[in-house]
């Protein structure tokens, strides 16, 4: 059987070796298990792609691609999926937080049965701030869009072969691959695992990177124009009650005061709420202007394999699509 394991890479010269070759070991002690990488470079500063050629070089099982410029993470995870020719596709990051060691837990828990695993480490070793954030995101989340009950999401994942293969045929710009997972199967499964601190450096991922992943759930979800709708009604049946109730008691007491800062308060209120559900009908209106303009998932610049096929099967898109092309 053979392993796919797919990571997205960015500024990771210091790490990825020692994440490919620890993984290498820990798949050979899995009987009948071959192992297959896929190291995507996004655009990273440093010298990550030369050292993911190295290792193509080294290790005829590693291959790598570099992107003409950064798309994110999941776009990469992306172009590596489809690159991928494993029974098991894997996602792992490149910092060596989602350890080698625990890919074994995550196929055992594979062999029972189920389509997806995510690894759900027992005890995170995140930073303060990304720590917050995730927890915000996964309880929204949770809210808006369909998962089987009990399940939870992580950057540690692993699918059979035939939820890649539905799951790569998603072809818009913006993209959450664990959505993607829950909207083709409910056979999914979690699996505690242990989490560990990065090696080198900090975490690539910005408060303004983290809101636009989470944003990009817009995708598989119409909650927030539910939420539109439904406040635009409880606020106007507020404001026609409340002009009601103002209107008797001036009856009654003809010399009753009008309060202007209460006044001014529930129009910036009001306003507040109008922009917002505003700005959210204009997120899924330039959605659909990126996936109708065509706007490419990724741009590969570069492989370290291109003659056995991987770099049809990287750009591979729907019948009557425009085919995102290679820089030789």
């Amino acid at each position: 059987m053979l392993l796919s394991i797919v990571i997205p890479c960015y500024n990771s010269e210091k790490t990825i070796r020692e994440v490919v070759e620890l993984s290498m070991e820990e798949i050979r002690k899995i009987p009948d298990m071959e192992p297959e990488f896929i190291l995507v470079n996004d655009y990273s500063k440093d010298g990550t792609y030369r050292e993911i050629c190295a290792l193509a070089r080294e290790y005829p099982c590693v291959h790598g691609i570099s992107f003409a410029k950064n798309f994110g993470q999941h776009n990469a995870i992306m172009a590596g999926m489809r690159a991928a020719r494993g029974d098991y596709i894997m996602g792992m990051d490149d910092d060596m937080q989602t350890h080698p060691s625990q890919i074994r837990t995550i196929v055992e828990k594979m062999n029972e049965g189920y389509d997806v695993v995510f690894g759900i480490f027992r005890k995170r070793k995140f930073g303060f701030m990304k720590n917050l954030t995730s927890r915000i995101a996964s309880f929204i989340l949770w809210h808006m869009v369909e998962r089987p009950k009990g399940i939870d999401n992580s950057n540690f994942w692993c699918c059979r072969r035939y939820v890649r293969d539905e799951v790569i045929r998603y072809n818009g710009y913006s993209l959450y691959l664990q959505m993607l997972f829950f909207r083709t199967t409910s056979n999914v499964a979690n699996v505690e695992i242990e989490h560990f601190r990065r090696e080198s450096g900090v975490s690539n991922y910005t408060f303004g990177k983290l809101v636009k992943v989470f944003m990009s759930v817009m995708n598989y979800s119409i909650v927030p124009l539910r939420l539109a709708t439904f406040l635009g009604f409880a606020f106007s049946a507020t404001g026609f009650i409340a002009s009601v109730v103002i209107l008797i008691r001036k009856l009654i007491e003809p010399d009753l005061a009008v309060g202007w800062p209460s006044l001014i308060c529930v129009m910036l209120l009001c306003f507040g709420i109008v922009f917002l559900m505003m700005g959210i009908m204009g997120e899924y209106i330039g959605r659909m202007i990126l996936y109708q303009s065509r706007t490419p998932q990724y741009v590969i610049r570069e492989q370290t394999d291109e003659t056995d096929g991987r770099e049809e099967a990287a750009s591979r898109q729907l019948p009557g699509e425009e085919r995102t092309q290679s820089i030789q």
